[in-house]
Formats: C-alpha cells, sequence, structure tokens
C-alpha cells in the first residue's frame, strides 16, 4: 500500500514538473532571446524605466533554470521549489500593483492570453500547485556541480543573447528617406528624433504636452501616428508639440520594433543614439537623458 501511493505521488510529481517546465521554457526563452521586447512588457508591468531589459534577461535565466531542473529528475525538487517561488513572486508582484494593473492584458507568459484580474490568481494559483507537488513528491537532491554548471551556461546565453540584440538595435538600417509632412526628407542628417504614438492614447497625449515644453534647438521631431492617422494633425494641434508628421508607420516600425506607443528613438547622422519604450515617458524621466544625449537643452 505504501509503495503505491509512492508511486502515485512520484507519477503526478512528474506530470506537474513537466508541464510546469515547458511553460517555464518558453517563458524563460522568450524573454532571454527577446530581452528589450520583453523588458518593455515589464516596463509597462511597473518595473522601474530602464530596468525592463536587465530584469527581463535575469528573470528569463531563472525561469529556464527552474526548467532545466524540473526535466531532470535528480533535481527536480528543486525545480518545484524554484518554481514556487516563482509564482509567488509574480503574484506578489501584480497583487501589490494590483489597482494600475487590473483590466490590463498580462504578457507574463507568450501565447497566454489572461487579463490581470481575478482568473489570473486562480491560473498562477493552480501552476503553485503544481510547482508545490513536484517539490513535495520528488527526491532529495544529492549533487551540487549540475545545476550549478547549467545555471552558469545558461547566464552566458543570456549575456550573449543581450549583446547580439542590443547591437542590432545600434546598428539597425534607418529607413532613409521618408515621406515626412508630404516630402521626401532624409532621416540620416543631423539630429531627429521619431516620436510614435497613439491618438487616443492618454499616456502619448501627456507625453507629447511634456516634451512640448522642452527647448530641442535645432533637433528635428517627426511625430508617426500608429493608428487613427487622420487625427495626427488635431493631436499635435492640441498636445502643443512642434513635429512634422509621417504617415509611414508600417516602414518605420519594421526598423524600429516596440510594443505599445508612446516610442521614441533618438537619431544622429543615421545612427540609433537611444530608445525610449512607454515607461520612460512619464515626466519628467525622459528629459534628462535627451539632455545628456545633446537632443534638448
Amino acid at each position: 500500500m505504501v509503495e503505491n501511493t509512492t508511486s502515485w505521488k512520484r507519477r503526478v510529481a512528474t506530470i506537474s514538473a513537466i508541464v510546469l517546465g515547458l511553460i517555464f521554457l518558453v517563458s524563460g526563452g522568450w524573454k532571454v532571446l527577446s530581452p528589450f521586447k520583453t523588458g518593455e512588457l515589464l516596463e509597462q508591468a511597473r518595473v522601474p524605466a530602464g530596468a525592463g531589459v536587465l530584469g527581463a534577461a535575469s528573470l528569463g535565466t531563472v525561469e529556464l533554470f527552474a526548467a532545466f531542473l524540473l526535466f531532470v529528475p535528480q533535481f527536480r525538487r528543486w525545480g518545484g521549489f524554484l518554481s514556487s517561488v516563482l509564482l509567488i513572486f509574480f503574484m506578489s508582484w501584480v497583487g501589490y500593483f494590483y489597482p494600475a494593473l487590473a483590466g490590463q492584458e498580462c504578457k507574463c507568459f507568450p501565447f497566454i492570453k489572461r487579463t490581470v484580474g481575478p482568473g489570473f490568481f486562480i491560473s498562477d494559483g493552480i501552476m503553485l500547485l503544481l510547482a508545490v507537488a513536484a517539490f513535495l513528491w520528488s527526491p532529495r537532491v544529492a549533487r551540487f556541480r549540475v545545476p550549478v554548471i547549467a545555471f552558469l551556461a545558461l547566464a552566458t546565453l543570456a549575456s550573449v543573447s543581450y549583446g547580439v540584440n542590443a547591437a542590432e538595435r545600434r546598428n539597425v538600417q534607418v529607413p532613409t528617406p521618408v515621406v515626412v509632412d508630404g516630402k521626401s526628407q532624409s532621416l540620416a542628417e543631423g539630429k531627429v528624433f521619431l516620436f510614435f504614438y497613439n491618438p487616443s492614447c492618454e499616456h502619448c497625449d501627456a507625453a507629447a504636452k511634456f516634451m512640448s515644453k522642452l527647448d530641442w534647438g535645432d533637433t528635428r521631431i517627426v511625430a508617426i501616428p500608429t493608428e487613427d492617422p487622420q487625427w495626427a494633425g488635431s493631436f499635435l494641434h492640441d498636445t502643443g508639440l512642434r513635429a512634422s508628421t509621417s504617415l509611414e508607420t508600417a516602414k518605420l516600425r519594421k526598423s524600429f520594433a516596440f510594443v505599445d506607443p508612446p516610442f521614441g528613438v533618438a537619431l544622429e547622422g543615421g545612427r540609433v543614439k537611444e530608445t525610449f519604450g512607454q515607461a520612460q515617458f512619464y515626466a519628467p524621466l525622459p528629459e534628462a537623458d535627451l539632455k545628456k544625449l545633446g537632443f534638448v537643452k
């Protein structure tokens, strides 16, 4: 009877570990291989502006490590423990920022569409039960060397991926010329700040009003509406932002990938100096960086 009970528990632990391991494998791999995109999503979830990319690479590394531990029977107990810690952390973070995040789409895991609400805690609670089962009903870990080597290998992978992605963003081929205010213009001359926005977005509206008060000197601002281009003129008039308009949104977004506006790109001599994600447009955040780059006085 005892053997049957133990066998049943081991099977449950194995199934739980494999299911959870697959989830963390996909989630962690997504963050490690696309640290800038997922970093932007983390900043939308209230990770401090500028820390999203590092947070995505670090969190992705830990998630991949958890998946490795869950997949290997000898280390499954540790995998269950680490997975439990991660899930409790996710639920605590969302719970703390719940008033700001409620109703927004949760993008914690790719391919799984969830809205921040009671359902989020239910689904993460179910995953937590799987993690607890993997921890409680798996054998104790006796060897330590292999997990340490695996973690170092994953950290190295994350570092290489970050370097490759950063280089790609710096060396992106700036599309030029583009049609600006109905005329063909080059983006490879002087200082140009590209401002992607949605005319119906309150955050974009506030960002544009804040930027309209800055002294841009000889920097050209090109505003690109991501939706409803017919409202571009009204948006610039209402916010007071002195900018030209380009409607070649698809062409520009192909070169400068981002998730949601507002999003900015500082160009000088046709090269990307810095990009500004959504979280970096909360006043007064962009002003100091723009001054440091010499784009505003």
